[in-house]
């Protein structure tokens, strides 16, 4: 892979992981509040899904921030289990989103793939200084 096609994906996935993590805390309690609607009482209560979406929403920063400044192997390999827990997660909250037109969970498909191509390079090539 070229260093630009490396860049441009790898950069690309850093943009996805830090806006999802600003978009989280923006929409507190507007749209990632409404994503919790369908969890039971429960889990939905104001507190609890505040903490739910700020844990995601750090998960998320800590991704993109070590995906741009320590790109490798170990960051690949994190974004592809958080994406995994998080897309099995959403898939048992509300398989309709599969079917969503804007494609929130399909999304995951295509950036996965990504992430295992950088894994790939990431393995076959070693470290830039």
């Amino acid at each position: 892979m070229t260093p630009a096609t490396y860049a441009l994906l790898r950069w690309s996935l850093v943009f996805v992981w830090l806006a999802t993590a600003i978009v989280s805390v923006v929409e507190l309690n507007g749209q990632s509040r409404a994503l919790l609607v369908s969890l039971p009482p429960a889990w939905s209560t104001p507190g609890l899904a505040h903490f739910l979406i700020l844990a995601g929403a750090t998960a998320d920063a800590v991704i993109g921030l070590w995906m741009a400044w320590r790109p490798g192997r170990a960051v690949y390999l994190a974004a592809l289990l958080l994406m995994g827990v998080m897309t099995l997660l959403a898939t048992f909250v509300d398989p309709s989103w599969w079917l969503h037109p804007l494609g929130p969970l399909t999304k995951n498909l295509p950036i996965a793939a990504i992430l295992l191509v950088l894994l790939q390079d990431a393995t076959t090539t070693p470290p830039k200084p």
